[in-house]
């Protein structure tokens, strides 16, 4: 299967058309109105959106990330990485984290990392399947 990564940017049609329903059905919570609003915040805070788009332009996967400089050094962060139910397990995620790989090292990261939930076991599965680490907690305090 040929795919093709593109970063889809605040107030492309392809945020609301592609991103949103992926993202959506990662976040049962948030509508897709609220994705669009939270996206363009969010991008102005270094945020990107990478869709991982078939041959016949329908967007598969997608992953929302960031590159931050902290007291590890710079790290590329994954915050939301989504592949199409029906396809999981077809090397489009392994692909998509191919990419975030090489552009953290060409960004100088000393690491990628992200949050997980912890009953998410088929996602540790394919993190653990390539070579990451559970290197720390993340807690978290709701106050909405």
């Amino acid at each position: 299967m040929e795919l093709t990564l593109v970063d889809v940017m605040p107030g492309e049609r392809a945020l609301v058309a592609d991103v949103a329903p992926l993202i959506c059905a990662l976040r049962p919570r948030l509508t897709p109105e609220r994705f669009v609003g939270l996206a363009a915040e969010a991008y102005s805070h270094g945020l990107v959106y990478t869709g991982v788009y078939r041959e016949d332009g329908r967007c598969v996967g997608v992953a929302g990330h960031r590159i931050t400089s902290t007291s590890r050094g710079r790290v590329l962060v994954i915050d939301d990485l989504v592949i199409d139910p029906e396809l999981r397990s077809c090397g489009i995620g392994a692909r998509l984290m191919d990419a975030l790989v090489e552009r953290a090292r060409r960004a100088g990261c000393a690491s990628v990392e992200l949050d997980s939930g912890v009953a998410n076991h088929g996602a540790h599965r394919f993190y653990h399947a390539l070579s990451m680490a559970i290197s720390a907690f993340h807690f978290a305090l709701e106050i909405e």
